[in-house]
């Protein structure tokens, strides 16, 4: 496996994925006029795909790999939190299944690559220098 060499967080795979999220969640709302109009629960879905996303970057910035892994926690539950979201959206008719399996599973893909990384970070505390 090939391991680039993380300089910015625009590197970052999670980072790249959550930005797809937080498309796909505007997409979603911008093809609905009934759910444009929802304004509690666009606020909502978008300020938690948003802070997936952000925290990524804000994590990234910290430079202390046990900061960096607890806004890697925050991130993967703004991912959750966009899922849970997604229900309210699919039972008020705004997105049909299509759009939200294909949101879901974004959300899920940030999540598990946030966990990666957490993971990868973990292993790098317990290295002697």
């Amino acid at each position: 496996m090939h391991t680039m060499k993380i300089t910015r967080f625009e590197d970052i795979k999670a980072w790249q994925e959550a930005r797809k999220l937080v498309k796909l969640v505007y997409e979603a709302i911008n093809t609905n006029e009934r759910f444009s109009k929802d304004l509690r629960l666009v606020n909502q879905m978008q300020g938690a795909a948003v802070s997936s996303m952000s925290n990524i970057s804000e994590g990234f910035a910290r430079k202390g790999k046990k900061e960096f892994i607890q806004y890697l926690f925050i991130s993967k539950s703004s991912a959750a939190e966009v899922q849970s979201q997604l229900y309210v959206a699919l039972d008020q008719k705004y997105i049909g299944q299509d759009m939200f399996d294909s949101i879901y599973h974004q959300a899920d893909l940030v999540s598990k690559l946030d966990s990666g990384f957490i993971k990868y970070l973990n292993s790098q505390l317990n290295k002697p220098k």
